[in-house]
């Protein structure tokens, strides 16, 4: 059995070292793929003879396809998720993911480059596009295979692994790490220690447990122990009395990074079919999804942020321009006004707005604003009706500390409260913070704890409903609100 307790985590290198030689041998593949493309249209299209090759290579669009497409490439991989946890790759998984972004990636070269150029009879161009989804499919799987499979060999050989902390400590704490490590074909899992559901008398099993791995501290100290040990995956493995603190580990957990979720499973579970394992020989654990959305769409979100906010910061200059002049003439002060608010992952960052307020709104402590509030200034009234005050808030899109779409971010100070009526808030912390909002749209600005708690069913619910599709319905809603002059 597995003993090693003061584990240093070599994957996080041997990650790196793999992901930088996927985007190699990616681009070699792209490279050769389109080199070959060349000769072989050359060749069967223009007749020409095999000795003559020096005029493939004196063709200009060879080498600038030689520089550009393989860039491309990459971005489709990117976008598609393909560089994120090498190391746990499935063979059969990464077949799917290289045929789609072949079959893609083909068809927009295609489009982009292929399509105007003199090739004959019509049927070439379907025999250029079928030649290269052959040869490039080929070329990028093959490399793939080769990595992932040497990668799947070392965890099956216990010559690498993933951190795994272990959350419980009776008789099925004890079997679910019996059963990881007697399994046919090793997981990867090597446990830093367990951590204690509920402080009852040591048992047995516990004994046992402690005997293999050591005891690490409580279920509040998990988020300390994930940073200390650099935690990949934690295992849920609680008794049947113990269940009901299965969502506040949950809630505990969510803000602790993207740490892989499983959670040992009785027999309903399996029979409602909730049980999904990668492999035959493994253990059967549920995993929890932490991804809210595909990856793809995620690198599309992050896109559609940086586009939209460059567009809106240009675009909208001259309003920008006039709006900082009226400020400073119609009240004392300055400009902008830069306060700390909670965002992803309950990290804290300065969200910049146009004053709206007298300088010394809160002199007397953090408030919240409400509808007749003598402290906003006549044109910062106005400036919240059509949302003017939150355009210096792109500048937070382009640093990434927000999103156009999102939840609205608050202050500590209120965060505390709101936490102690409604927990679940900190659920939020996941996803970046936005300019807008589900409950912006229906709320507005909050003018009280219970209408932030009101609204965070809607900031919740849009969690748990993310998409592109979701984001362009509420920023339409959000420019109504805009041009209606409905924001308070």
């Amino acid at each position: 059995m597995n003993t090693q307790h003061n584990w240093k985590n070599p994957t996080r290198k041997r990650a790196r070292r793999a992901t930088i030689r996927y985007i190699v041998f990616d681009m070699l593949s792209a490279m050769l793929a389109w080199a070959l493309l060349f000769m072989f249209r050359k060749i069967g299209f223009e007749n020409l003879r095999v000795g003559d090759l020096n005029q493939v290579f004196a063709d200009a669009n060879l080498w600038r396809g030689l520089v550009i497409v393989p860039l491309g490439w990459l971005a489709l991989y990117a976008l598609q998720g393909t560089y994120k946890n090498v190391l746990r790759k499935s063979r059969l998984k990464e077949l799917q993911q290289t045929a789609t972004a072949s079959l893609i990636g083909v068809v927009v070269l295609f489009f982009a480059l292929l399509i105007d150029d003199q090739v004959g009879r019509y049927n070439n161009y379907y025999l250029s596009l079928l030649f290269l989804l052959m040869v490039h499919f080929i070329l990028t799987y093959s490399c793939r295979l080769v990595q992932t499979s040497r990668a799947v060999h070392r965890v099956h050989n216990r010559q690498t692994g993933f951190p795994t902390l272990l959350i419980g400590s009776h008789s099925k704490a004890y079997q679910t790490y019996l059963d990881l490590e007697n399994q046919e074909k090793y997981s990867g899992n090597i446990f830093a220690g367990y951590v204690e559901v509920e402080s009852a008398g040591a048992s047995h099993a516990e004994g046992r447990l402690t005997a293999v791995m050591p005891c690490l501290g409580s279920i509040c100290d998990v988020p300390r122990l994930i940073a200390e040990h650099d935690i990949e995956e934690v295992i849920i493995a609680v008794e049947d009395n113990e269940q009901k603190q299965i969502q506040q580990i949950l809630r505990t957990l969510d803000g602790c990074g993207e740490v892989i979720i499983k959670i040992t499973p009785d027999a309903r579970d399996i029979i409602l079919g909730m049980v999904r394992v990668d492999s035959i020989f493994h253990s059967p654990l549920i995993t929890i999804n932490t991804r809210l959305m595909e990856e793809w769409q995620y690198s599309v979100k992050r896109i559609c942020d940086v586009v939209l906010a460059l567009l809106a910061l240009v675009l909208l200059s001259p309003v920008f321009l006039l709006t900082a002049i009226i400020v400073k003439c119609t009240s004392p002060g300055s400009v902008f006004y830069a306060q700390e608010r909670i965002g992803y992952k309950g990290k804290p960052f300065k969200m910049h707005k146009f004053r709206s307020m007298y300088t010394d709104a809160e002199a007397y402590g953090p408030a919240l604003s409400r509808d007749d509030d003598p402290r906003i200034t006549p044109f910062g009234r106005f400036m919240r009706k059509v949302r003017l005050d939150e355009i210096p808030q792109f500048y937070n899109v382009l640093k990434g500390t927000m999103s156009i779409v999102g939840y609205r971010p608050e202050r500590q100070f209120y965060i505390d409260q709101i936490v102690k009526r409604c927990p679940e808030y900190l659920l939020l912390q996941r996803i970046k913070p936005g300019i807008t909002s589900w409950g912006q749209v229906k709320y507005g600005y909050a003018s009280t704890v219970d209408e932030m708690c009101e609204r965070l069913k809607y900031d919740l619910l849009y969690m748990e409903n993310m998409s592109i599709t979701t984001d362009i319905k509420i920023l339409i809603y959000t420019v109504g609100i805009i041009f209606q002059g409905r924001g308070k």
